[in-house]
């Protein structure tokens, strides 16, 4: 290969190429040992996407969790899914007796669990911890109820306060009004956006006052609640009463269009929750979205301001503790972010990468998935990477300096629509049976 820095024909060097031999989790891992000089003593080791649901986005993350747990440590996996489910689902990794299709389809949100290679990922954690010490466990990174319902995490609160204190009484209202916009799913998010557009104001009101006195009692009586239950279990409960405050904030938000509030609000939760987590655990794999995790403004289009994703929250707070590992593509499909995703068209086919796009930089590259150190690049690499200022996301393009957002990129030439599982559809709400029936895959 050679070198240039032309965006029309411009592609890396051989040296800045370190290739992947394969995407399967269960392969021998002798091709990531790049991977032991990369991380150093990273603490958070975020891998990301550019679209949700790709099959080989999946098995990319479970080859590489495989690899940072078993040759580094790594204790847990922090993933875009509700905190409050998560816990169901970290149960099940941790030997529980739960149906694993009831865990897919309700220990994880907005759709991130229906598919045949997450199965096969929590199978992995599930079996490597049955010998290991210490074991691995799975974390919700994100907000409940996929970013738009209150109930996961408000029943969570609900539920700790009868074990802590039963004789004190929630407020049935409280419930009562996040109900009536209650999303169970990805797919009635719309629904329930315009459902606590039509509350009243003071019902509104009301519902933010009601979740502000709880927090007030939760927090004035932590050492009472503590005793009565354990440390463990209170701050858990009061990491999910937070969320749902910002759930609440985030449904006006919603319903006034504000889509900057959403992304500053939810990503700083986010940034939020991995703190909270690395109290717990000593090393931990994050994945995410791209637009998550990158350490450079995400302005999406449409948006009249960029927002700051966790990834400059973590950054900020972690310094060179957190090391972030974008994803580019090729061709394939990608998820469908237009309004017929809700009616059954999941996934839409991509074409090359556009000129001058890091992701053509990467596909002129090498043919197969390969990864690269933007860290460690020759001169003429570095001003190859710095001139492709544009990433492609799905259906659109952002705007940004790969080499202050990433510090390595995987590329991955071609990716597919990971494939649903049967058992995780099964158990999931029939709004999302019901769109899923109509998808056709191609």
């Amino acid at each position: 290969m050679t070198e240039g820095t032309s965006t029309a024909t411009a592609r890396l060097s051989g040296q800045a190429v370190m290739p992947l031999r394969t995407l399967d989790p269960h392969a021998p891992l002798d091709d990531l040992e790049w991977l032991d000089e990369a991380i150093g003593d990273a603490r958070v080791v975020a891998i990301g996407e550019s679209a949700h649901y790709n099959g080989e986005t999946y098995r990319l993350r479970h080859r590489l969790l495989r690899y940072l747990v078993e040759r580094h440590g790594f204790s847990a996996y922090a993933m875009e899914s509700g905190f409050a489910e998560g816990w169901r689902t970290d149960a099940w990794v941790r030997g529980g007796d739960d149906d694993l299709g009831q865990v897919l389809a309700n220990g994880m949100t907005s759709l991130m669990g229906l598919w045949t290679q997450m199965r096969a990922h929590l199978e992995w954690m599930r079996h490597h911890n049955r010998t290991a010490a210490p074991p691995v466990g799975f974390y919700g990174a994100d907000l409940s109820g996929s970013n738009a319902s209150l109930l996961p995490s408000l029943d969570a609160v609900i539920a700790y306060l009868a074990q802590a204190d039963p004789d004190y009484q929630v407020d049935p209202n409280i419930r009562e009004t996040a109900a009536v916009f209650a999303a169970s799913s990805a797919f009635s998010i719309p629904a329930a956006i315009g459902a606590y557009a039509q509350l009243a104001t003071q019902t509104k009101d009301a519902l933010t006052a009601g979740l502000a006195e709880l927090t007030v009692r939760l927090t004035g009586r932590r050492l009472e609640y503590a005793r009565r239950t354990t440390a463990g279990a209170y701050e858990r409960a009061l990491r999910s009463l937070h969320l749902t405050i910002v759930l609440d904030a985030l449904a006006g938000a919603m319903a006034r269009g504000d889509r900057p509030t959403v992304m500053f609000d939810r990503d700083a939760a986010i940034a939020d929750n991995l703190e909270w987590i690395l109290r717990r655990e000593d090393r931990i794999v994050l994945a995410a979205h791209n637009g998550h995790i990158q350490r450079w403004p995400c302005l999406l289009p449409g948006m009249p301001e960029a927002a700051t994703p966790a990834g400059m929250h973590l950054a900020d707070r972690l310094g060179e503790d957190y090391l972030v590992i974008g994803t580019t593509t090729g061709t394939g499909q990608t998820l469908n972010t237009d309004a017929d995703f809700y009616t059954g068209t999941l996934f839409t086919r991509m074409g090359p990468p556009e000129p001058g796009t890091i992701d053509a930089l990467m596909a002129a590259s090498h043919d197969g998935p390969f990864a690269t150190d933007l860290r460690r690049l020759s001169p003429a690499d570095a001003d190859a990477v710095r001139a492709a200022a544009r990433q492609r996301f799905g259906t659109f393009h952002v705007d940004l300096n790969p080499l202050d957002a990433y510090d390595l990129i995987v590329h991955l030439p071609n990716v597919t629509a990971a494939e649903p599982d049967p058992a995780a559809l099964a158990c999931s709400p029939d709004d999302v049976q019901e769109t899923f029936s109509r998808w056709n895959p191609q």
